[in-house]
């Protein structure tokens, strides 16, 4: 079964968390949203680092590349059987300016007909409530594991 790796970017505002989520490109998911948003996120290789392939999926599908303390999540398997893991990070990243990596897809399946697509075709930062509702069902559990995480956290300092 296949297994990706990912970054659950948060940043807090005020007394707010905020997640930053993509949303896939192409025809199948154009006027897809509630529960299609991701983590940026990718495929991993066999003997490939998780986090490694994470940080490089983030960066193909942002432009950008990241640094910091990263926290682990516990994995979690989506409807279709893939498992995804996914680190946490800090970072109040400036959506406007970036861009996705393309792919070639065939459009309409089973036609032959290639086309390039992006593989994120929007970004977005969500408040906590909002980001559950967007992302991937299976993936709300790392949004729930991290403010859990950070809750305990603030209670200790």
């Amino acid at each position: 079964m296949k297994t990706s790796a990912g970054i659950l970017l948060f940043k807090r505002v005020k007394n707010n968390l905020y997640y930053f989520l993509v949303h896939p490109g192409g025809p199948f998911w154009k006027n897809k949203d509630a529960g299609t948003w991701s983590v940026p996120k990718g495929e991993i290789q066999p003997d490939e680092d998780p986090l490694e392939r994470a940080l490089t999926e983030f960066k193909e599908e942002t432009g950008k590349t990241i640094h910091g303390e990263f926290i682990a999540l516990v994995p979690v398997k989506q409807k279709g059987g893939k498992t995804v893991h996914a680190w946490a990070l800090e970072s109040d990243l400036e959506i406007s300016g970036l861009y996705s990596n393309t792919l070639q897809i065939e459009w309409p399946p089973g036609s032959s007909k290639m086309i390039e697509i992006p593989e994120v075709d929007q970004w977005e930062w969500f408040e906590s409530v909002e980001a559950q509702k967007r992302i991937n069902p299976a993936q709300i559990a790392f949004i729930a594991e991290l403010e859990r995480i950070l809750s305990e956290q603030d209670s200790i300092s």
